[in-house]
């Protein structure tokens, strides 16, 4: 007998646009992650980069969100979502598809990669802001749960498949041409936007306003907020040292493990089943522990795996490598989906792009600082000094949801079975940060990120 589809999926998958937002993230994000393997092995192979220009490559990846990720928010909440998401994607599938070209004619140089990687950072800033706000416009509030965990399941489906793909293609083809893959997937995600339907409006700015006041407003409403205050810095120290991470993660795999190509891909193929296993898990398991105490158990409980990253070493060593990533990408893609929901809910909707611009601002912020960190300790002290740097950091990043009142909570607003809405299922009342301060549970977060390349 076959089995029904749940009654909440069923009608989630039944949003035409939504399945066209879910299919398009796919391709996108399977594109990313073939350039996740791709392109630090053409810095590292082709070009013979130090770890310090490693680092500086994930750097300028990440230093869009200190550039522009404050006032992308505030012109955001001026536009419509949908044509910067496919205008987003279009940017991105043309600078990464100068890299093929530019390695076969022997021009290729570190100086182009740091160009298009700090691009399609920008397009990634206004992209994914843009996607974070334009999510409660496609469904109703109520959905807003299963929609982001549907989405984070397409993001670690496609951290399992595409760096496998990504190092057989190297293997191959060699690291540039394998970036085609990337550059495609940015190009059928803008054709598969480009057939949403949804009607959304455009806010028109209070006159007399200026940019620097409704940034202001983004960010107050942030700060002003005691829970959000707390997971923005947990997030931001764990970014700090995920960045570490991914700047000499490359450089230890070939240099000190001497993996090939290959090997890398099905290793960070191996570590991103905790990411899928932690999106179809963190209903449940908000369920079973309550929301609240999902946030600070899920990194609590994870972050001290990071320590077998520096321990590992050849043969079985690799696969305590892959053990600790998996680990430590379940609790975040568990947090990950609690906290995008609780912000997609408890801000009005004038202020999604601002609000989410300003904890991208903050919690992004400290990529490219980790990425140059990490560089600077690989080049003096080795990769594996600049791993135990990263150890330690994640020791740390539970301690300001502990000290925060979400340690004393259980539930959030909206009950068990999902975010915005009241465990009848009916819609709820967003919380304020007023409310909040006078001591009602509230959720927030922002995602702690082993690779930070999408969300």
């Amino acid at each position: 007998m076959n089995e029904k589809p749940h009654p909440r999926r069923a009608r989630l998958f039944g949003h035409r646009d939504f399945r066209l937002l879910l299919t398009g993230a796919a391709a996108a994000q399977t594109g990313s992650q073939v350039t996740l393997v791709a392109l630090p092995l053409v810095a590292v192979v082709v070009l013979d980069a130090t770890p310090f220009e490693v680092g500086l490559l994930t750097a300028a990846e990440t230093a869009a969100f200190l550039l522009v990720g404050l006032p992308a928010g505030a012109w955001l909440d001026r536009m419509r979502k949908l044509p910067v998401l496919i205008r987003a994607d279009l940017v991105r599938c043309l600078a990464v598809g100068t890299i093929p070209p530019a390695a076969a004619l022997g021009v290729l140089t570190m100086p182009q990669l740091y160009l298009v990687a700090l691009v399609t950072g920008v397009a990634t800033v206004f992209f994914d802001v843009a996607h974070q706000s334009f999510l409660p416009a496609v469904l109703p509030r109520e959905q807003l749960v299963d929609g982001n965990g549907a989405l984070e399941t397409v993001r670690s489906s496609a951290q399992i498949a595409g760096p496998g793909l990504g190092g057989g293609l190297v293997q191959l083809l060699g690291a540039p041409l394998a970036i085609v893959a990337d550059a495609f997937g940015y190009l059928v995600s803008a054709l598969l936007l480009a057939r949403i339907r949804v009607e959304e409006p455009l806010a028109e700015p209070e006159p007399g306003r200026s940019l620097r006041a409704e940034v202001g407003e983004g960010v107050r409403f942030v700060l002003g907020h005691p829970l959000l205050r707390a997971i923005a810095a947990a997030t931001a120290v764990s970014n700090l040292f995920a960045a570490v991470l991914m700047a000499v993660q490359t450089v230890f795999w070939v240099r000190v493990l001497d993996l090939a190509p290959g090997a890398i891909g099905v290793l960070l193929s191996v570590s991103a089943v905790g990411g899928l296993a932690g999106a179809l898990c963190a209903g449940r398991l908000a369920r079973w522990v309550g929301q609240a105490r999902l946030i600070w158990l899920s990194t609590l409980v994870t972050a001290p795996f990071a320590v077998l990253w520096p321990l590992s070493d050849g043969g079985l060593g690799v696969v305590l490598f892959g053990f600790a990533s998996g680990v430590v990408l379940f609790g975040a893609v568990a947090y990950n989906v609690a906290q995008v929901s609780f912000r997609q809910s408890v801000c009005p909707p004038e202020l999604l792009g601002r609000m989410n611009a300003t904890m991208r601002f903050l919690v992004w912020g400290t990529l490219p600082i980790g990425a140059l960190g990490g560089g600077i300790v690989a080049d003096s002290a080795g990769p594996r000094a600049a791993l135990w740097l990263c150890a330690v950091g994640f020791l740390l990043v539970p301690v300001p949801l502990l000290l925060s009142p979400l340690r004393r909570m259980r539930e959030l607003p909206g009950g068990p079975d999902g975010i915005g809405s009241t465990a009848a299922g009916g819609d709820a009342t967003a919380t304020t940060p007023d409310s909040a301060a006078g001591g009602s549970p509230d959720r927030a977060t922002e995602e702690p990120a082993v690779s930070p390349s999408t969300h």
